[in-house]
């Protein structure tokens, strides 16, 4: 379903926010079972707006941003292009909350949750599980952030230093690290690798719990290595 159509609140351009999973919710082994939230241009496929940039609408200036050479898991032309057509074939109605009472949501499967105004967020929120949900933003110092998207999501940060400046400001944080053994001891390691929980099991990444640290995985992970070195130096 379509739970926001309109501006970005990071620079004004027409986004979309959808649900999908209410038929069968996640096969996700990494997420288990949980509703995903895709935020993109309502006007732009994904994998074009990535190339020229226009992904900013939705991720901002996050580092991770494939078009600007980052490290982001997620491939534009995959799911989020399916997500993507679908909705411009109409295929997803609006919003109806009576069907999101305790379900546990994943905002952020594909773009930055703070890119939403956090009133029309309300509606979702007041009815999900939000104990249970999970959320992610790289927005926490974007000049529109509004701090209350920190009451439900984990503030993504990208270097030991900038977890500090964090924490000093009361968020709780989630960092991809070269090495997740190297953690302040306010952070714990993501329980997907010490213990093989799944987000939906785990439940500690909804802006309230713990302070997250993963270690970086896959043909990225030596990008992230080499930023943290630098991040020391």
């Amino acid at each position: 379903m379509i739970i926001y159509e309109g501006p970005s609140v990071l620079d004004g351009a027409p986004i979309v926010a959808i649900l999908t999973g209410l038929d069968t919710q996640s096969d996700n082994d990494k997420t288990g079972a949980m509703l995903q939230l895709w935020i993109m241009r309502s006007d732009i496929a994904p994998h074009y707006a990535v190339t020229t940039g226009q992904d900013s609408s939705v991720c901002g200036s996050c580092v991770h941003r494939r078009g600007q050479g980052g490290d982001c898991y997620v491939i534009p032309f995959q799911a989020p292009l399916a997500v993507w057509n679908a909705y411009m074939r109409g295929n997803y109605p609006t919003m109806d909350t009576d069907e999101l009472h305790g379900l546990q949501i994943r905002f952020g499967a594909y773009g930055d949750p703070a890119a939403i105004p956090f009133d029309a967020l309300l509606p979702v929120l007041e009815v999900c599980d939000l104990d249970g949900s999970t959320g992610y933003t790289h927005q926490a110092w974007h000049k529109n952030f509004d701090p209350r998207v920190a009451l439900f999501c984990q503030v993504s940060v990208d270097s030991p230093a900038q977890a500090k400046k964090a924490h000093a400001s009361g968020f709780k944080t989630f960092r991809v690290a070269g090495n997740a053994n190297l953690r302040f001891d306010n952070e714990i390691e993501c329980l997907s690798d010490s213990e093989g929980l799944s987000c939906a099991e785990c439940k500690l990444c909804n802006g309230q719990l713990q302070n997250i640290v993963i270690s970086a995985h896959g043909s990225k992970a030596s990008v992230v290595r080499q930023r943290d070195i630098i991040a020391r130096a």
